[in-house]
Formats: structure tokens, sequence, C-alpha cells
């Protein structure tokens, strides 16, 4: 019996643009982080922070990883603590946490990710949105702010969440997203003295979804190669599903390259890029 074999293949290719200025509209794209064991969609590139807060019931510190995303005065959380032994329950972390996020104890009701169960709670003012869950390994604390229950946004973010080994998704790196300054101009390739230089352009990998589902098309992207070296700005002009658009977001910011140079200074500009997802 033959077996056949699919050959998958990403390339890139970088194209010169021109940006009207205006703010692109918001385009969730899936994220995670490194070591640890959940992904979820955001309107915007996340920040992450990792600290260890002192905790009372362990009479130790424990890490706390914080990640969020915001929009205008909209902003999604994700709190990840490890579960340090002796275990916590879910009903003694939700405690714990309602400390200080005043929840309202009648919106209680439960929810669940695959076989992990949790609870979800509004704030008094119904403007907060909060749903907890605890792992073997880890207590999840998923959080909405200053948006009603009721617009789709929050039901985007919560439905979203994913808990497992091996999540796909953008891998949100420590500190804050790098952007140019907002007095620096950001130029177009015919505006430069000389064109920026790539050193290495790393290719995305497929997501097993696309895989099993023999997904192919083109990712285009806008971006800045920034005069500080670093790929910002991550606009998405158009994307493929099963995680692909994630892989070519992730791609683009390892490229390497030699900023674009005007008048002897490295400036940012803008460019596009298209990576092309094939079988052969």
């Amino acid at each position: 019996m033959k077996q056949q074999i699919l050959l998958l293949a990403a390339t890139l290719v970088l194209l010169p643009t021109t940006v009207n200025g205006q703010s692109p509209a918001a385009r969730w794209l899936r994220y995670t982080v490194k070591g640890e064991e959940f992904s979820v969609v955001l309107p915007a590139e996340p920040t992450l922070k990792t600290s260890q807060v002192f905790q009372p019931r362990l009479q130790k510190n424990r890490s706390e990883r914080v990640l969020e995303a915001r929009i205008d005065d909209q902003v999604f959380t994700v709190y990840v603590y490890e579960n340090s032994k002796p275990r916590q329950s879910l009903e003694d972390f939700i405690d714990e946490q309602n400390k200080d996020s005043r929840l309202n104890p009648s919106t209680a009701r439960t929810v669940t990710i695959g076989k992990v169960r949790g609870k979800e709670y509004l704030s008094q003012d119904a403007k907060n949105t909060e749903q907890f869950f605890v792992t073997d390994k880890r207590l999840y604390r998923f959080v909405t702010r200053g948006i009603s229950a009721e617009q789709d946004v929050v039901q985007q973010f919560f439905s979203s969440i994913m808990l497992g080994k091996d999540q796909d998704g953008i891998e949100v790196e420590e500190g804050v997203p790098i952007q140019p300054s907002a007095l620096e101009k950001i130029y177009t390739i015919k505006e430069v003295d000389q064109k920026a230089r790539a050193l290495s352009r790393p290719h995305p990998s497929y997501t097993q979804a696309a895989r099993n589902r023999g997904t192919t098309g083109v990712v285009r992207l806008t971006v800045v190669f920034s005069s500080t070296g670093k790929v910002t700005q991550i606009r998405v002009v158009y994307g493929l599903p099963h995680g692909l658009t994630e892989k070519a977001v992730e791609a683009a910011r390892k490229i390497k390259f030699v900023p674009a140079m005007k008048d002897g200074k490295p400036v940012s500009v803008w460019m596009q890029l298209e990576y092309n997802f094939n079988l052969y």
C-alpha cells in the first residue's frame, strides 16, 4: 500500500508598501506563553510580566505571570499562578482573589474548558467579567475590564480560552512590545537612501490543525522595520485559519535585518510581508 507524503512549505516575500496612517481595526490573534499550558485570542499584542508575589496561605512567594492587552479603555488580562503544594482548590482560589476584585456572588455560574471546571462572576457594576480555573500545576484568572458582559468581545475572549499542553499561538516574550517613538517618522521604501537588508528570515511552521485540514494560502502583513532593528507595528492585512496567521506573525517578529538608511542615519520603514503556505 503506497503512503502519500505531504511536504509543507512556507515562503516569505518582502514587498514595499504605503500606509494611509489610519489605525487598523482590531485583529484577534491567538497568543500563548512558552512553558505555560494555555492560549487565548486577544485584539492587540499583549505585554507579559512575571514576578514573585507573597502568598499568605503558604507564607512564601509564588510565581505570578500577567498577560494583558488593551484596546482604548477595554482591558483583557490573564493571571497565571503556580499551584504549589498543598494544592489550592478552586473555591479557595476564588475566595483569595475576591478580596480585591469585588465580585458579585449572585452572578456566579459554572463554566468548563474541556474537562476543567471553573467559575464565572461579574463585578458589582457588571463592567468586569472574571473566570477562574484550577489545574494540578496552575491557577488561572481570566478578566475583562471596562466592558459590559453583553458585548460580543467578552464572549469572543472567554470562548477562545484553551487549556492543556502544546498550545499553538504567538509566543509572547517578557516585557513591553517595542514601538517606534511617536515623534519618529516612518518612511516608505521610495523615501530612503538605502533599503533595509534582511539578515535572516525564519520560516513559519504549520500548525497541526492546518496540516490535518490541508490548509494553504497567503498571509499578508504590514509591518515596520524599525530603526532599532526590530520588526514592530505588525498589522494583518489578511490571514489564514487554523493558527497559520499566528505562525506568520511569530515568524515576522523574528526577522533580523540591517535598518534602512536616510541622510546617513538608520530610519524606520514600512514593509509588506507575504507568507505563502503551500502543500507539495
